[in-house]
């Protein structure tokens, strides 16, 4: 019975047609895995073809035992049957030969796939500690000293522990914008601990009375909310690093961890070389300062106190260097002039620290357009400080800036490792992620900005762009709605109707936002002609952006929306006037559909 079943199998070609079913399923998933990046397929495409084709398998050998391919067509077996034998052999020939071809070109996809070296995926930013990791946050110390006045205070020594415990080996600690929004914070330790993926949470409280400073800190364990150490301290002000050093020491013991010596060099921590307090205390109020005036005014005053505080000088540099950015005419030139005085300082004074290099690489990137320059300084700052989160998202912008769209992730995920709440990254990710094809990374890194700060503008425009380049019409304008009133809102609604059916809504909406915005909006115009398909208009646009100095020519060589003319001459004319390498280095984007 069971030989006469498997020989009717055989003579109605059932094995053939699995075996070709089989080949070709796994030759079409090999290429949909290959392809499905390029052209900005779901990334989980593969898995739903194959699920797919797993369903139809059954269907298909019901249909092979029924019916056969012969020389005359699709025939029921019936009449197949009566086919003379030469012409069953000849058919049966014809399907070994499909056969055998849909498992060459399998086997060419495979290899390809294993022998074309490919970029490494990047793995996302952690959302919870590693197993077996020793990772901390500082929350911000209380301010107890009943004087608002004082909370920079806290603040800077809650920062300078971030500094001073980053010298622990193997401990991975929080930058401050992240742990700093958990300020008066109702959740508990665990809570706030799994949010910041840490292991370990710095607590306590700060009170300033005179000559008299009393600090009280406990370390507490993430998985359990237990106390791990607490201790409280009451020392004169003028031995504040001492009891800085006395707590971070204390730390490192409890954690069973060993502590590196203080950084040699100077500008290596917060503190003036010195070791003048009333330096330290300006400079603390210079990095809380919501005014360029007054911070510079206390930036001054702790060089005033202690001339070779490297670091005053530093974060001079980079409040000068981003309030000239937002400046024009004389007023930029003055400010960046003292911009660079300021960089020139901290250079002589501490030219190996992290915050030198990373100031001198603003100014380079913000006044001189120099990408090349900034990259070196950002790298030098990485060199100096591997974990510096700031420097790894500066170094970043710069590769990234050039083409280099693969490192620019690598080391976005990385700053954002070390600083996971930072609202301001996210949306340079997506823009990073969006040109090579990644639309699924792109938008969940813009609903992270958005779920950080829900009113911050232009994180809605850019969903609406990642909605356009899926041809996601509907997406694209409901991602438009949620932009803040503004400039931000019209420019994301002039997008999403591009990608309509209405041509006369389309034209109408770049025509009142060209008329609206005539200055100063000249590359997100740039943009809607790319959209539109328009590359004469873009090219206009983008060379008044280039002599407005538009920041967004800083996003020339990976704006996904306009990809799609890198072939054109004068996009390579226009990257070199504006000083970015051509061609792009490092991993190529994507054209923008």
């Amino acid at each position: 019975m069971g030989g006469g079943f498997f020989g009717e199998l055989k003579r109605r070609n059932v094995p053939r047609a699995a075996i070709l079913y089989i080949g070709s399923v796994w030759a079409l998933a090999q290429g949909i895995a290959s392809l499905a990046p390029v052209v900005g397929a779901p990334e989980g495409v593969t898995r739903w073809f194959l699920a797919a084709a797993a369903i139809g398998f059954p269907f298909w050998l019901v249909f092979s035992w029924r019916f056969e391919f012969t020389a005359h067509g699709i025939k029921p077996d019936s009449e197949a049957a009566q086919a003379p034998a030469a012409e069953r052999r000849t058919a049966n020939r014809r399907a070994d030969l499909a056969i055998i071809g849909v498992l060459a070109i399998a086997v060419v996809l495979l290899l390809t796939d294993r022998l074309v070296e490919r970029p490494a995926p990047v793995a996302p930013a952690r959302a919870a500690a590693v197993p077996g990791e020793r990772s901390i946050a500082v929350l911000p110390l209380a301010n107890e000293s009943g004087d608002d006045a004082q909370q920079y205070f806290s603040d800077g020594l809650s920062e300078g522990f971030i500094i001073a415990l980053s010298r622990i080996d193997g401990l991975r600690v929080i930058g401050r914008n992240s742990s700093f929004q958990f300020r008066d914070s109702r959740e508990g330790s665990q809570a706030i601990a799994a949010r910041l993926g840490v292991t370990h949470l710095l607590e306590g409280s700060v009170r300033r009375l005179g000559d008299t400073v009393r600090i009280s800190a406990s370390l507490v364990k993430a998985d359990d909310g237990s106390t791990v150490w607490a201790e409280q301290y009451d020392r004169p002000y003028r031995d504040l690093f001492a009891l800085q050093d006395q707590v971070t020491a204390a730390v490192a013991k409890a954690l069973q961890a060993k502590l590196r010596p203080p950084a040699r060099e100077a500008g290596g921590n917060d503190r003036p070389p010195g070791g003048d307090v009333e330096a330290y205390n300006a400079y603390l109020r210079g990095v809380a300062a919501a005014e360029l005036p007054e911070a510079l005014a206390a930036f001054d005053e702790a060089i005033a106190l202690d001339p070779a505080y490297g670091l005053a000088h530093a974060k001079k540099a980079r409040a000068l260097v981003a309030a000239a950015s937002q400046m024009a005419g004389a007023e930029a030139r003055d400010a960046y002039a003292a911009a660079d005085a300021a960089v020139a300082a901290a250079m002589r004074l501490a030219p190996e620290a992290a915050s030198t290099r990373i100031a001198r690489g603003w100014l380079l990137m913000t006044r001189d357009l120099d990408w090349r320059g900034a990259q070196a300084e950002f790298e030098r700052a990485v060199q100096a400080a591997p974990d510096d989160a700031d420097a790894l998202y500066q170094l970043g912008v710069a590769r990234a800036s050039q083409g280099d769209l693969r490192q620019a992730v690598a080391l976005t995920r990385r700053a954002l490792e070390g600083d996971p709440l930072q609202a301001l990254w996210y949306p340079w990710l997506a823009s990073y992620l969006m040109p090579l094809g990644e639309l699924d990374g792109a938008e969940q890194a813009i609903g992270k900005a958005i779920e950080l700060q829900p009113q911050a503008v232009s994180n809605h425009a850019l969903l609406a762009t990642a909605k356009l380049l899926r041809k996601d019409a509907a997406g694209a304008g409901k991602a438009a709605e949620g932009e803040p009133p503004g400039p931000w809102r019209d420019f994301a609604l002039a997008l999403a109707r591009q990608a309509g059916a209405d041509r006369g809504a389309a034209d109408a909406a770049l025509r009142d936002f060209t008329a609206r915005y005539p200055g100063g909006w000249s590359f997100q115009i740039a943009q809607l002609h790319a959209a539109r398909g328009e590359p004469d208009a873009m090219f206009a646009a983008l060379e008044q952006a280039r002599a407005a100095r538009d920041p967004g020519m800083q996003s020339l060589l990976y704006d996904a929306l306009l990809l799609r003319y890198r072939d054109d001459p004068r996009d390579a004319a226009l990257a070199r006037s504006v000083g970015l390498p051509w061609p792009p280095q490092g991993a190529s984007a994507v054209a923008a559909p």
